[in-house]
């Protein structure tokens, strides 16, 4: 996790998951300030209200990808930088990184969290 994929984190911004293997692929968002990141662990918890579908095609597949970017931090051409955030997923109903995120985010009913396999700086 390098540093421009945490400056990129401190902005507000659409963050989008994906999951490949429903036909059509199953897309979500959130907003970026509802990420919480560890990078000493290498992963993202995610409230989630809804992201059923998503939820639905980890019983074949749980590999996602994340997208998010932001305007306010250099790109490699330019104002804006973007990434990719490729990992596997699950869902959280209980434990203590359940209840943390439950308490700053009442109306969720789990937590998408995801462990990082790879980062990819897009622009």
């Amino acid at each position: 996790m390098n540093q421009k994929f945490l400056d990129v984190m401190q902005y507000e911004g659409p963050t989008t998951i994906v999951t490949i293997n429903a036909h059509p692929a199953s897309v979500v968002n959130t907003w970026s300030s509802y990420v919480k990141i560890n990078p000493d662990a290498n992963y993202l918890l995610i409230p989630a209200a809804g992201m059923r579908s998503i939820e639905h095609d980890f019983a074949t597949d749980n590999t996602v990808t994340l997208t998010m970017g932001s305007k306010e931090v250099e790109g490699t051409e330019g104002p804006g930088a973007g990434f990719h955030v490729h990992g596997h997923g699950e869902f959280l109903e209980a434990g203590t990184e359940f209840d943390e995120m439950k308490a700053k985010f009442p109306w969720i009913r789990k937590v998408l969290k995801v462990n990082i396999t790879d980062i990819q700086q897009k622009i």
